[in-house]
């Protein structure tokens, strides 16, 4: 009886950690790159994800649109701008905090901002 209520309670505890695309949608900073072993903080750098799958880049004064989906397992995410498309693993996701990574662009980590 011990393992079931034991069970129970982990299958909770990680179902409550599990993000959805709903929790991806917001914008979100870029406060840390890794390429090939270099890292950078980039500024004014940010993503945009809205609930109908439209994604906004920003860079500075500089913005490109496409189109974003998540994995339903929630492992991959999938940005699209014109006939680009870039497939990121899914490294870390919670609320708040996100990391991301590819062969293309190394491993990018966003911050959650609350307007």
């Amino acid at each position: 009886m011990k393992f079931l209520i034991t069970l129970i309670i982990c299958l909770a505890c990680y179902s409550s950690h599990a993000q959805t695309a709903k929790e991806l949608v917001g914008k979100w900073k870029l406060v840390k790159q890794t390429n090939n072993g270099i890292v950078s903080t980039p500024e004014n750098t940010y993503q945009v994800f809205s609930e109908d799958g439209v994604f906004n880049g920003i860079n500075g004064d500089k913005s490109r649109k496409g189109k974003w989906k998540l994995s339903a397992d929630n492992k991959q995410l999938t940005i699209k701008i014109s006939v680009v498309s870039i497939a990121f693993s899914v490294d870390y996701f919670d609320a708040k905090k996100r990391i991301i990574s590819s062969n293309k662009t190394g491993t990018l980590e966003y911050e959650k901002v609350t307007e």
